[in-house]
């Protein structure tokens, strides 16, 4: 009996090692236009009890940052390398011909689809792609010139090209390299994204380990869902903004994403120094306008928290759920594109920052980041180091036991921007560094407890003592002329190494850029078409 017993000891151990000794599958989440506070576990009143979980048994960090805006953020999510330096540091609008502005990622670079196929990971994505030249896939039906997912490490790909599209019959879409444009009657794009990645698990050579980039495009608008889900988010909204962005943040506080000491302003510089317009003082049909939209929203993120769910439950299924990591992120903050109403929303969105995205104060490059799974992450509760979206590939290949390489396509690269973050998940160990921002001549940098930031290159910069004022209303520059120099220099800096310099010449308007651009003739240049 006693040898049966250690028999069957052993054999559970040598599974525990053999466990502990494979490759984790990680799952990496990206939501898009989805606002630092919206998730229940952020201190949002939207319900995502399945992302939520997730942070429970995790890590959530408190001061994550992205690039401010959709592309940026996903060439850097996908190269570790800030998105000037790889060719993205606008829009996929246009090609304008230098180095950081070539509307798609680098060839030159690898992606991390590339380097974990290399070392025996299958990698799937399904979702929103953006990172390719808008009309590089045409004439219509064709792939994308040099940037396509199943040319840039991806085994399988279902999902769009571009960076919008109705949610009932989404433009660009493909099923790995076929363009689809018949839709079911209810048809509708997220559903249509969990599908297809539960599809590709479900498919999965269970010896190998997986890579899946899960990259939601809601909840970026238009806003649309299922009428019988806005129904059920209705009444929450009908209390008000005001009511909300203060249940918010004293949840927050509660939550230790904020500290008990702080308060919110009343005055909010996006309304020219003058305090938000109360609940009480809009019109019934605004009101109703508002309360629409936000139970829009709110049911657009819900919806994807229900895939999320079937994903876990699935990995259950499978008997893969221990060995696999969680990443969950949203690409940059809630968006004021939409009007006054569109304005109020994103502000409790962004509760407790102010600003949107496409710019670079808080409101804009804070999202949630949550780390969940696998006996890599042994850390749980919430760091409140600063950290960049850069930082996730470098994440990515330690949680693989992989190295960035030295060379991609026989040429020498440089390293990533960014750092792995296991350090400070398994033991809230410190890493001090600049972080720097750039989009569309929205600008900053985060130094220790200063942070000098600037809504576009027509206006002064404004300097905060984040440390003391992390919501960015009181501005010091005026007081404190000394430390604007310094910090700008350095901003300069970064821009020279990472083709960020010179930026969009006179603030042209997203036409106006593109036509400029569409004019040049690349052979002339002297740069590849």
């Amino acid at each position: 009996m006693s040898r049966i017993y250690f028999l069957i000891i052993s054999l559970l151990s040598l599974g525990f090692v053999f466990a502990q000794s494979q490759k984790p599958n990680i799952v990496l989440i990206m939501f898009d236009d989805m606002g630092y506070s919206d998730l229940g576990c952020y201190g949002g009143e939207v319900k995502t009890p399945h992302i939520d979980s997730l942070a429970e048994g995790g890590v959530k960090f408190r001061n994550f940052k992205n690039t401010g805006r959709c592309c940026p953020s996903r060439a850097s999510l996908l190269t570790g390398r800030h998105q000037h330096a790889v060719g993205l540091g606008w829009m996929t609008a246009v090609d304008e011909y230098r180095p950081g502005y070539r509307g798609q990622i680098s060839s030159k670079v690898p992606t991390i689809a590339e380097i974990l196929k290399t070392e025996g990971y299958s990698t799937y994505m399904s979702g929103k792609w953006h990172v390719s030249v808008d009309g590089g896939w045409k004439p219509k039906g064709s792939k994308p010139n040099g940037s396509y997912p199943l040319e840039r490490g991806f085994d399988k790909f279902y999902g769009t090209m571009s960076g919008g599209g109705n949610f009932y019959k989404p433009k660009s879409l493909y099923k790995n390299d076929k363009l689809i444009s018949h839709y079911d009657k209810d048809y509708y794009y997220t559903d249509a994204i969990t599908e297809n990645a539960l599809e590709f698990i479900e498919n999965h050579d269970a010896a190998k380990p997986f890579f899946l980039y899960l990259a939601h495009y809601a909840p970026h608008r238009p806003l649309q869902a299922p009428k019988e889900r806005v129904e059920l988010c209705r009444e929450r909204y009908k209390v008000g903004y005001d009511r909300l962005i203060q249940e918010r943040f004293e949840r927050m506080k509660g939550l230790g994403l904020i500290d008990s000491n702080q308060t919110l302003s009343s005055e909010v510089a996006e309304y020219k120094g003058k305090a938000r317009p109360n609940w009480e003082s809009l019109s019934d049909k605004m009101k109703e306008s508002w309360i629409k939209e936000m139970a829009t929203y709110a049911a657009m993120i819900e919806i994807m928290d229900d895939g999320i769910g079937e994903l876990i439950q699935e990995l259950k299924n499978r008997g893969q759920i221990e060995n696999t990591c969680f990443i969950f992120l949203s690409d940059n903050g809630a968006t004021n594109e939409g009007g006054q109403i569109s304005q109020l929303a994103a502000d409790l969105s962004n509760t407790p920052f102010r600003s949107y995205k496409a710019k670079t104060h808080m409101g804009g490059i804070s999202s949630p980041l949550i780390f969940h799974g696998s006996h890599k992450l042994k850390g749980k509760g919430v760091r409140s180091e600063f950290t960049h979206i850069t930082d996730l590939l470098p994440t990515c290949l330690e949680l693989a036991d992989v190295d960035y390489p030295k060379s991609f396509n026989g040429e020498e690269i440089a390293s990533v921007d960014g750092v792995s973050l296991l350090p400070n998940i398994n033991n809230d160990k410190k890493i001090t560094r600049d972080f720097f921002f750039e989009h569309q001549t929205s600008c900053a940098i985060i130094s220790g407890d200063w942070k000098l930031v600037r809504m576009n290159n027509n206006v002064s910069w404004e300097l905060y003592n984040i440390s003391e004022d992390p919501f960015e209303h009181k501005n010091l520059a005026k007081s404190n002329p000394e430390k604007v120099m310094s910090l700008e220099g350095k901003w300069h800096a970064w821009g020279e190494q990472n083709n960020v310099l010179p930026l969009n010449p006179k603030g042209l308007s997203w036409n106006k850029r593109v036509e400029k651009y569409t004019k040049l003739n690349p052979d002339q240049l002297g740069l590849d078409k």
